[in-house]
């Protein structure tokens, strides 16, 4: 045992980021509900099966108070996801693990409770086409889950025969009457989401005796037979009285278009009501207060080719004309925190009704911030940042005695984990979690450059350790997607330490059209994707270039979506990188508008003009930095022809086209079965070691085999 233990301790890496199988293993945290009464915290983790392709989830406890190691409350290898709390403690979860009860039945994602009182969990309902997100109302016995159901079916029995019929007959085929036919990497239909209410079926009839645990078979309420497919992709709230639901609902327009529109739904009778629907606005619920008479709106106005959209947070009473069953009208929004420049992400009201938390992008950070609503603690509308650290805060739960919050924190430091914050200090303490934070080998700074204009371009600089002027590390310019977005948060498909574990330095900035800098600065790159976010990048790059600790003759640029538009950009406007890495990239914006699963959103961000001005492909003339071009043909966010037109025209038109062998320095890494991102953990070695490979290859005049697993 004890050569065995030395053998296996010789063999650890120096961090989880020195090997990509330990990286791929690190635990992950995300989600987090909060039981009625405070007292238990639960989240859910995800770990790497013992074949490294697929990530298990499984609930664990965290303990509130911090007292207590976490501790794991599922097991199964189909795992567990949605957890919610019911107002009685139960706690609902959607799995696909086999009902034990039903061990003939081919499993399902069917909803399973774990008892307060303690016990196993048992499957509450299941039904042939699964269960999808449960949401409780947090003062009432009421739950609700979204279902999906086949467009022609007349109740759930008729659901299973249309069901079983295609699949018997292997029949794959769907018809569409409207648009959009397809969503990130799924295909849109036959099936269409609905909300049912889950109420208890009769009384079985006396038989053979049982135990005292039998209970009614739950059956389902549907709530929105008529409405089409215009609950794809909504959010939904409930009520903590149980008695309402708020969610959005996509209204069709002429020409494809559409808009989302807010609606209540009584639960008692399926009643729908259309609360706010203006032209040019899109609206979307947010938290009920605790008395059920305000509901948080959020407001995000149309794009134009000239204006930026805006997001709003608003407070709507719903308990006048919207409970009497009558729409409320813009005129009826009070805007809340109307003068601050940020994107608020409402998140939990206080237990008391007088203020809101939210979270929002902010200088490279996502604090929690606290929005008096009521009260004499503070200025109604007043905004007041509660964490003073520059990390992300999601999934944010109040206690019930409303002195404390918990939610999920990361930063480019340490990925999600749990943390109690204070709500008179702001102070976040760790709670004991599912995983020990993993170490790495570098440091982190927060760097700035000023732009051509004179704005402020911030960054985050992550170093390899040992960077110095005698040994300056080479560097790697990371440019995040969205773009409406920031490089503040943990990311597990771009993370840097990875790279900065293998010697290289690796730069995130914001760039114009980046949020968490207020409404000006997304402006200055709209409509205009290749003019200040692209001077931005370079004017940040020249800085950071300036450090005594990198080596300027040595750097690449990389990018994903937005960011491998602005890398195939780069490498048309300039040949200061020695290696560029494109990944999902938006390459050709004459073909690019009506191809993607979003079409109506994109036409409406630029003109005609505008596209052929901003589009990348006119410029492959001038590349001749080699390029490594990474897609996956489920990708319908930006389809499969963006890459395999870029990859043609590399070799074809740029100064590093194809020679008369059909040698080229670009390269092509392709996954057939993958979308806009690379999720199969497998896959994701793959694409970390192909482009470790081709940036050493390049960068450092190295080679670096690539995975055996591609064959070559």
């Amino acid at each position: 045992m004890a050569a065995k233990d030395s053998e296996t301790l010789s063999e650890q890496p120096e961090t989880p980021f020195h090997d990509l199988d330990h990286y791929l293993a690190i635990p992950r945290v995300s989600g987090l509900t909060l039981s009625p009464d405070g007292g238990r915290l639960v989240t859910t983790v995800a770990t790497l099966n013992a074949k490294g392709t697929e990530y298990c989830t499984a609930l664990w406890e965290v303990d509130p108070s911090g007292a207590q190691q976490a501790r794991r409350v599922t097991r199964s290898a189909k795992g567990e996801a949605g957890a919610v709390f019911a107002a009685n403690g139960d706690l609902y979860f959607t799995s696909a693990r086999p009902d034990p009860e039903s061990p003939d039945a081919d499993p399902v994602n069917a909803l399973w409770v774990l008892p307060a009182g303690g016990g196993e969990a048992r499957v509450a309902l299941s039904r042939f086409g699964g269960i999808g997100k449960v949401s409780a109302a947090k003062n009432a016995d009421a739950l609700i889950v979204t279902a999906s159901v086949l467009a022609g079916s007349t109740g759930e029995d008729n659901d299973e025969e249309r069901r079983k019929a295609r699949k018997d007959n292997k029949v794959a085929a769907i018809l569409h009457s409207g648009y959009p036919v397809r969503y990130w990497d799924a295909d849109l239909g036959p099936e269409q989401p609905r909300l049912f209410a889950v109420e208890p079926g009769e009384q079985p009839e006396a038989g053979k005796p049982t135990t005292v645990d039998a209970a009614p078979r739950l059956l389902l309420r549907n709530l929105t037979s008529d409405v089409g497919n215009r609950l794809r992709d909504a959010e939904s709230v409930v009520s903590p009285d149980g008695r309402t639901i708020y969610s959005s609902l996509t209204k069709p327009l002429a020409n494809a278009d559409s808009r989302t529109v807010l609606v209540a739904i009584d639960v008692a009778t399926g009643a729908r009501t259309v609360l706010l629907d203006t032209e040019n606005v899109n609206y979307f619920p947010g938290p009920v207060s605790p008395d059920n008479r305000s509901l948080v709106v959020v407001s995000e106005s149309d794009t134009t080719p000239f204006a930026a959209p805006q997001v709003k947070l608003h407070l709507l009473d719903v308990a006048g004309e919207a409970a009497a069953g009558h729409g409320a009208g813009e005129s009826a929004l009070t805007p809340l925190a109307a003068d601050w420049d940020r994107w608020a992400r409402p998140a939990a009201w206080l237990p008391d009704g007088s203020a809101l938390l939210v979270t929002a992008d902010e200088d490279g950070a996502s604090p929690v911030f606290l929005i008096r609503v009521a009260g004499d603690r503070g200025e109604a509308g007043g905004v007041t940042r509660l964490t003073p650290d520059a990390a992300a805060y999601t999934d944010v739960v109040v206690a019930p005695d409303g002195r404390s919050a918990y939610a999920l924190r990361s930063s480019y430091e340490f990925p999600a984990e749990p943390v109690r914050i204070d709500l008179d200090g702001g102070a976040a303490v760790r709670l004991p979690a599912p995983a020990e934070r993993p170490q790495y080998n570098g440091t982190l700074e927060r760097v700035e450059a000023t732009a051509a204009d004179g704005a402020r371009v911030p960054a985050y600089l992550a170093l390899p350790e040992g960077a110095s002027a005698a040994s300056p590390a080479p560097l790697l310019l990371w440019i995040h997607g969205g773009p409406l977005g920031s490089w503040n948060a943990w990311t597990w498909r771009w993370n840097p330490w990875l790279l900065v574990a293998r010697g290289y330095a690796v730069l995130l900035p914001d760039p114009a059209l980046s949020t968490g800098y207020g409404q000006d600065y997304i402006q200055r790159g709209w409509g205009a994707w290749g003019k200040a976010p692209f001077t931005d990048l370079m004017a940040v790059t020249d800085a950071v270039e300036r450090r005594p600790d990198i080596d300027e003759a040595r750097t690449a640029a990389m990018g994903g979506s937005f960011g491998g538009y602005m890398a195939n950009w780069v490498a048309g406007h300039t040949d200061r990188f020695k290696a560029i890495v494109t990944h999902a990239s938006l390459w050709a914006f004459d073909q690019f508008g009506p191809t993607t699963d979003a079409a109506q959103y994109w036409l409406k961000e630029m003109t005609a003009e505008m596209a052929l001005e901003n589009s990348p492909h006119l410029h492959v003339e001038n590349i001749r930095t080699p390029m490594l071009v990474i897609h996956g043909d489920k990708d319908y966010r930006v389809p499969i022809g963006e890459g395999l037109r870029l990859w043609y025209e590399l070799l074809a038109k740029s100064q590093l086209a194809a020679d008369e062998n059909g040698e080229t320095d670009h390269r092509f890494l392709y996954f057939p079965d993958e979308n806009h991102w690379i999720l199969q953990p497998q896959h994701a070695k793959i694409w970390y070691g192909v482009v470790e490979h081709f940036l050493a290859r390049n960068l450092l005049d190295k080679d670096i085999p690539v995975p055996d697993e591609l064959g070559l």
